[in-house]
């Protein structure tokens, strides 16, 4: 007999009353069949294909892999197709049924089924099979617990022809003891949309299929009354293979080395003592196992997200989760090795050749045995591969694929090559073994060829360059893109893509794949005015194809074309530092005259000189000089005055106008003046290391700088040396032994240019600004404590975060005493900043004192180091990083009163850490989900549950009533682990 104790009022007899009623409706469940075989799965989508397609159909096919040692057959399947409808009455019939090559103990079985959906949108196409195979030890009673798979569609016209990823190699695969395990699943994309791989616990669903309450998801028939909307959870104590719970009797679960095992190439690798590896790889899917200790059966699911390459970034359109089991045996056979070509990047129209090669891994209890290879590959057919030896000793094959335009793609294609053992005797203490490695083909687009450039006069006189290439070989290219610079660049590397911006060449222009010519008139990319050309230059064209999303893809670069406009264009030729100050500094800046292409100039002309400040600054940076225009064609110089040469490096921009009836502008290319840095070169203070930058038209570096030096802050400047520069700058080490420590020096820099093929500008002199210093030690390094977030104390208040609450950081540090010998008084400190274990730093600022708060943060973890520095501008060595993790904490309340008043009227957290990720659900005391809603650190407020009813949507006019409800949270924290809780609790709805 069982006894109950109703609480008085409020929550505790609402609670009471709920067990009582779930215990009842338990006890008028039908006897549903409980049965032991299914091992793994998955489900795969296509849109419809047929003649008159309709893009809401979808055709599927699911695969099971069944236990041959159950008794129990699967002749049907129940599917839930997300959409509020199912197949619980009539089944889904399997198509196929057989054995796994080289994998007896388990079958294949084929299921195809299709649906039309009532409208576009995202569905979730379930599976719940009854139930798992017995044995499974990373779960509890596996025999007990249902087997589920899903796939997430989406439907929309404009996807086209969409299908989901496709699995090529079996998800039931063999281990041993003390060897590395690897698994790659063989997806592929036909659409050559991205795909991303994430691990993932087993899931099952509790109710299973029909039941009268309690979330039973079946519909329409006995007692079957759930909405056929599945509600998964992760199996019962769910762990990963490589948890060291999983071996109790075991030290740990650790990789084991002994004689005779192959060495594992490949990574991560494994270290003798520590914990085993189980990962796998976002992008190949890759299992990397390494090793397995304890022998059984091992079940672990995974998702591959599918994403679209769009104009605009990329779209998540579909999701699969597969199911896969790994078998690992106390085996004394050992795995083969596998050798495959090395990663290539072949030009489509070419035939790809790859010959493969495994040995069988040998010992006195294992002799080598014959190896049977494998290839999986969604460009397999059309291409082939074919074994030609087993061996032993060794075993080959060959891989062949002719590739076309349509191959082009902008990721590349995945070849997963296996090579499995054949021992004499197969047996579950002697199992089949595998090795696999995965090839990477990256299809290009062929060059368009025979790119050529005439120069031509355009209507109004604009100088002009036509562009003519011969007709495309590729038919599916999408676009040309026209690319431009003045002067021969870089030659392309051997399978380059596009034109990168390290080339300095610039995208004029764009036009369709049919189009074989096209005329540069220099149209403003703003404005859209035609420009000109400017006379003189020497302008150098490539372009390059590309392909249709979603494969996307480019071509390689044609080649290069260039031609000289005639005549010659106005000509930086000196950005020249007369005198340094911090306000009364002085800029020399001189020019050529242009000459016409023949004749004089008619028309009334001009010089227009702009200045902006920095080495690369923006177009919009610039600014007229205080004097200007300059009318008369022999004005070609101008000192420009009160400027802070002291502190800043100018740039100069020279246009040269027509006044004509449509004028015509030439613009020079920029020049700045050369800016140059001076520093202690070591601890000792016996040298000083002279560096300088420039950004000039002209060439620096043929002929050698020259360095200049004085003592003290006033006096004469002596020559000391020279140097070369380089096409942005130089260096110079002075190690003069009459330097002092602690004397003061100033040093300034002359650069000698010259401009290719003219000989009267073959001598450009241009001075730097002078820069002194101090000689003395660079600063010690900081040492860095960071004063950590208690995150026990922000989980124990009432509220937080409350509205405007941020987080702020505490760093503090102290003078190092390294390197020996190093300047412990410095002058300032910079702070640097990042949010995430590794990657680049940033500055965060500057700071006198030895402490620095980082305030108004929206999460406290990050990464942050320290430099001193020194009066003279030099830096210390970084400091240690020091870093702290976000808190992990987040607590539901039990009550909220949607009435309207203001307060207390949604659902949401009191305290919680930042999270990136959390998904809701809540359902009434009969299983009926009556909200879900998914919400992410984007939101303002997390989950924000208002009493919506069964619509599920926020703000929803139909209210739940008054009563108990349950919710199940799935939260993904903001933290450098990922890591990912799930909370189950109760809330009450007053009103």
């Amino acid at each position: 007999m069982i006894q109950f104790l109703l609480l008085r009022g409020g929550a505790g007899a609402r609670l009471a009353l709920l067990l009582i009623l779930m215990l009842t409706g338990l006890s008028l469940c039908p006897n549903v069949a409980q049965a032991s075989h299914l091992r793994a799965g998955d489900i795969q989508a296509k849109v419809d294909t047929t003649a008159s397609p309709n893009p809401r159909r979808i055709f599927f096919k699911m695969v099971l892999y069944t236990d041959n040692s159950s008794p129990v057959d699967q002749p049907s399947a129940t599917i839930f197709f997300g959409d509020g409808s199912s197949s619980c009455i009539d089944g889904i019939p399997r198509a196929v049924k057989r054995a796994i090559p080289g994998n007896t103990d388990t079958s294949v079985n084929i299921y195809y089924f299709e649906h039309i959906y009532p409208a576009t949108g995202g569905y979730n196409v379930e599976f719940i099979g009854e139930n798992r195979n017995d044995g499974v030890i990373n779960m509890t009673d596996s025999k007990n617990q249902s087997f589920y798979i899903r796939t997430y569609v989406y439907i929309d016209p404009a996807l086209g022809l969409n299908h989901s990823p496709v699995f090529t190699a079996p998800a039931v695969d063999k281990a041993a003891t003390s060897q590395v395990f690897l698994h790659n699943p063989g997806a592929y994309d036909a659409d050559q949309d991205s795909l991303a791989f994430h691990l993932r616990a087993s899931q099952q669903v509790p109710a299973g299929i029909r039941g009268s309450v309690g979330g039973f998801p079946c519909s329409g028939q006995g007692a079957g009354t759930g909405n056929n909307t599945p509600a998964p959870q992760s199996v019962p104590n769910f762990r990963y293979p490589n948890d060291q719970a999983i071996t109790a009797g075991n030290p740990r679960a650790v990789q084991v080395a002994y004689e005779g095992v192959p060495p594992y190439i490949g990574s991560p690798i494994g270290v003798p003592g520590a914990d085993a590896i189980f990962i796998q790889d976002v992008n190949t899917g890759q299992i990397t196992w390494n090793a397995p200790v304890a022998v059984g059966f091992y079940n672990v699911a995974f998702e591959v997200e599918e994403w679209r390459r769009v104009p605009l970034g990329r779209r998540l359109i579909g999701k699969v989760i597969r199911d896969m089991q790994i078998i690992v045996t106390a085996s004394t056979n050992l795995r083969p090795t596998i050798t495959i070509p090395q990663d290539i990047c072949v030009v489509a129209g070419s035939r790809i050749t790859g010959a493969v090669t495994a040995v069988d891994g040998a010992s006195p209890s294992s002799p080598q045995s014959p190896i049977t290879l494998f290839a999986y590959s969604g460009v397999i057919p059309p291409a082939t591969f074919r074994q030609t030896t087993t061996g032993p000793p060794q075993a080959t094959g060959t891989f062949s694929w002719q590739t076309t335009c349509s191959n082009v793609a902008k990721v590349p294609y995945l070849v997963v090559f296996k090579a499995q053992d054949n021992p004499a005797t197969p047996s579950t203490t002697n199992p089949v073994l595998i090795d696999e490695k995965t090839w990477r083909i990256t299809v290009v687009g062929p060059p368009p060829q025979n790119l050529r450039a005439t120069p031509a006069v355009a209507a109004g006189g604009l100088n002009s360059m036509v562009l003519n290439w011969d007709t495309y070989t590729c038919a599916n290219a999408a676009n040309f893109y026209i690319y431009r610079r003045v002067n021969p660049g870089p030659v392309p590397g051997g399978c380059e893509t596009g034109i990168p911006a390290s080339s300095g060449y610039v995208r004029i222009g764009t036009v369709g794949p049919n189009v074989t010519t096209f005329t540069d008139l220099n149209t403003d990319p703003v404005t859209k005015v035609n420009r000109g050309l400017d006379r003189g230059q020497n302008y150098c064209y490539r372009i390059y194809a590309d392909f249709p999303l979603p494969a996307g893809g480019e071509s390689l670069a044609s080649n290069e074309a260039c031609a000289q406009v005639a005549g010659r264009g106005a000509m930086l030729t000196n950005v020249d530092v007369a005198t340094t100050s911090s306000t009364t500094g002085q800029i020399a800046v001189r020019w050529t005259q242009p000459r016409p292409v023949s004749g004089t100039f008619t028309s009334p002309v001009q010089y227009n000189l702009s200045r902006a400040e920095g080495l690369n600054p923006a177009a919009t940076a610039f600014v007229p000089v205080a004097h200007g225009p300059f009318t008369a064609l022999a004005d070609t110089s101008y000192v420009d005055q009160n400027l802070d040469t002291q502190n800043k490096q100018y740039t100069y921009k020279l246009e040269f106008v027509q006044a004509l009836a449509t004028p015509i502008s030439e613009f020079s290319p920029t020049a700045s003046s050369v800016r140059v840095s001076a520093l202690p070169a070591n601890v000792a203070a016996t040298a000083i290391t002279v560096n300088w930058t420039f950004n000039v038209p002209w060439d620096n570096a043929t002929q050698p700088t020259t360095i200049y030096r004085r003592t003290g802050n006033a006096g004469p400047y002596v020559r000391i040396g020279t140097a070369p520069s380089t096409a942005t700058g130089g260096t110079y080490a002075d190690r003069d032994p009459a330097l002092v420590k602690g004397q003061d020096y100033c040093y300034y820099v002359e650069t000698n240019g010259r401009y290719p093929g003219f000989t009267f500008l073959s001598s450009l002199l241009n001075r730097s600004q002078e820069r002194c210093l101090t000689l003395i030690s660079p600063p010690c390094t900081p040492v860095l404590k960071l004063l950590t977030t208690n995150c026990d104390s922000l989980a124990n208040l009432n509220e937080f975060p409350r509205q405007g609450e941020r987080y702020s950081n505490r760093l503090r540090w102290t003078v190092g005493n390294t390197p020996a010998g190093c300047d412990a008084a410095p002058a300032s400190y910079k702070v640097f900043y990042r949010p995430t274990p590794t990657g680049r730093f940033t500055l965060l600022g500057t700071t006198t004192t030895t402490s620095y708060v980082h305030g108004n943060l929206t999460f406290s973890g990050g990464c942050y180091a320290i430099q001193a520095v020194a009066n003279s501008g030099a830096v210390s060595d970084t400091s240690n990083v020091a870093c702290q993790d976000n808190c992990v904490f987040f607590k539901l309340p039990n009550i909220f009163t949607p009435n309207g008043d203001g307060a207390n009227d949604q659902f949401r957290p009191k305290n919680s850490s930042p999270v990136r990720r959390v998904h809701f659900q809540a359902f009434n005391r009969w299983g009926v989900k009556v909200f879900e809603n998914t919400t992410t650190a984007d939101d303002p407020i997390l989950i924000n549950w208002d009493g919506g009813g069964p619509t599920g949507e926020k703000n929803a006019k139909v209210k739940t009533v008054d009563g108990v409800y349950f919710y199940l949270a799935e939260v993904e924290f903001a933290d450098f682990a990922n890591t990912k809780r799930t909370y189950k609790g109760w809330v009450e709805i007053v009103r």
